[in-house]
């Protein structure tokens, strides 16, 4: 099975364009005000009046009230939620939308524990645990800590770029992989050589095992 790839915390329409050429599977929208990526609903309409039906658009949310999630279903195209913060899994599924909760990777954290309390996720994110960060960080965790066997489908994220992706999926394995500082000139500014690299990179360990087969 190919390695799914969303790019993460887009913030131009030029980047969301270049995405989709690429060929990514989903874009990322960050609606948490603190993040130097977050988009506001104006910004947010436009990016997605750039993507076409078949690429999903991800609304990402950290300890949202309920009311503000609505807010942005109520007039944004989002096709996914992904809850970044400390919901349990109950105020995760009450949007009608599918939904991925993304984990940190703290050093106590057992993810076959976690993952298992968000069993009607559709999808599970591991990203690496920095205190006061609930994402974007920058930094990889030790993939040696993710489970050979998870019931929910694996995203995986932090630190990735086109130096390491490779080698992070032969390891690993993902349903998909999320980056967001790995592809940027500045934060939410995306580089299209970084984009076009990892896309790259992705692209080749599945043409490697393909011919390896």
């Amino acid at each position: 099975m190919r390695t799914r790839v969303k790019f993460c915390g887009l913030t131009r329409v030029e980047d969301a364009a270049e995405a989709v050429r690429l060929g990514v599977d989903a874009v990322g929208l960050v609606f948490y005000d603190p993040s130097p990526r977050s988009v506001d609903i104006a910004q947010a309409r436009e990016i997605v009046a750039t993507v076409p039906p078949l690429v999903a658009v991800v609304g990402l949310f950290v300890n949202a009230a309920p009311a503000k999630v609505r807010a942005v279903l109520d007039v944004v195209r989002i096709d996914v939620l992904q809850f970044h913060g400390d919901e349990p899994p109950a105020a995760c599924g009450e949007f009608g939308r599918p939904w991925i909760k993304a984990l940190r990777m703290e050093s106590d954290t057992d993810p076959a524990v976690a993952i298992a309390a968000y069993r009607e996720a559709g999808a599970v994110l591991l990203d690496t645990w920095r205190e006061g960060t609930p994402g974007g960080t920058g930094e990889s965790f030790d993939w040696g800590r993710v489970p050979r066997e998870v019931e929910r489908p694996l995203i995986l994220a932090g630190g990735l770029t086109a130096d390491n992706v490779a080698a992070a999926i032969r390891q690993v394995r993902p349903y998909a992989v999320d980056v967001s500082g790995g592809i940027e000139a500045a934060k939410g500014i995306k580089d299209h050589q970084k984009m076009a690299a990892f896309m790259r990179e992705v692209k080749r360990v599945g043409t490697d095992e393909t011919e390896t087969a």
